[in-house]
């Protein structure tokens, strides 16, 4: 058994890497905001065909920085893995929670590069590109997902139930379903509002209606419509959760946060509209996004870790436990 300083300060590196993800995403959403995806050109690894790009314009610099911050998120949840699988038995389920983060933190970097080498960056519009741009937000969304919890294990959170009773299974997915609809659209919506800006929140409306505007300006709307649902919907979902635990503590304080952060990104949301969707608020309204994300899947966990839901019988993927193991 690992000594208490040990534990802490696993602990505190799980956290750390959460955290370092996020920035690395919110630098992301400025390199697309800022229009800089092609500053290294349809190269990678290499920065317009070098390794260390020489008298970079200021997009380029921005394209780079990217690219090693990224860098560091890989070696990062590498070295957590490593980390988890020296510290912890065989069958624990951190190691499953970090062996995912690291494959998904690989696919991470897979579609990024797959974005720079089709050229579906910057201010090119390709049929393929909003495709592209789905993918990106799904995955970063497991990956947060997995890192989080991987992070709450680390803290000592217990075991999530694998065969929950298939109503709160069911509850519980279609919460995640919601979350990937909004982000989806959310993403579809920030490249519209990227490549097709408007003068005035009038002239974006009246484009967003218009029969001849490009078909990503009249599916923009989708966003603050499923935005609005979901919003409406977690808060019910998280708070039901909460009642049929008890009000146990964990999973009432989340489903509290989760509350707070929901009617913080609606108000945040609108005033993003309101102000044409500068980079400052498209960083703030991405970085609510991904606490709501987190704050759900931590509610999730909590209920799912009750004593009082039925155990599983037997391993959930013994095939499954052997290669991470």
């Amino acid at each position: 058994m690992a000594s208490r300083t040990k534990l802490d300060a696993f602990a505190k590196f799980a956290w750390f890497v959460l955290v370092w993800n996020i920035v690395v995403i919110l630098w992301g959403v400025f390199l697309r905001a800022s229009k800089s995806g092609d500053g290294c050109g349809q190269h990678w690894f290499t920065c317009q065909g070098e390794v260390i790009p020489s008298a970079p314009e200021l997009k380029t610099v921005i394209e780079y920085s990217h690219r090693i911050t990224s860098f560091l998120a890989f070696v990062s949840v590498l070295a957590l893995l490593v980390w988890t699988f020296r510290k912890f038995e065989k069958r624990s389920p951190i190691r499953r929670t970090a062996f995912l983060s690291f494959i998904f933190v690989v696919t991470e970097a897979l579609v990024g590069a797959g974005l720079v080498l089709t050229g579906n960056t910057a201010e090119t519009l390709t049929a393929a590109r909003p495709f592209w741009m789905a993918g990106h937000l799904l995955n970063t969304f497991v990956l947060l997902a997995f890192v989080t919890l991987t992070a709450r294990f680390a803290t000592g959170g217990s075991p999530i139930v694998a065969k929950a009773p298939a109503k709160y299974q069911f509850a519980i997915s279609l919460g995640v379903g919601a979350i990937f609809i909004v982000g989806i659209s959310g993403s579809i919506a920030a490249l519209a509002s990227m490549l097709f800006p408007s003068g005035t929140l009038t002239e974006g409306m009246a484009r967003d209606f218009s029969e001849s505007s490009n078909m990503l300006l009249r599916l923009r709307l989708l966003h603050p419509i499923t935005a609005i649902f979901t919003s409406v919907f977690l808060i019910f979902l998280t708070g039901w959760l909460a009642k049929e635990s008890g009000n146990e503590a964990a999973v009432k304080r989340w489903s509290n946060i989760v509350s707070v952060l929901v009617l913080a990104q609606i108000a945040f949301g609108a005033a993003t509209l309101l102000m044409l969707a500068p980079i400052v608020m498209q960083l703030g309204h991405l970085l609510l996004a991904d606490l709501v994300w987190i704050s759900y899947i931590l509610t999730a966990a909590s209920f799912l870790s009750l004593e009082t839901l039925p155990l599983p019988t037997g391993p959930l993927t013994p095939a499954f436990d052997e290669v991470v193991e």
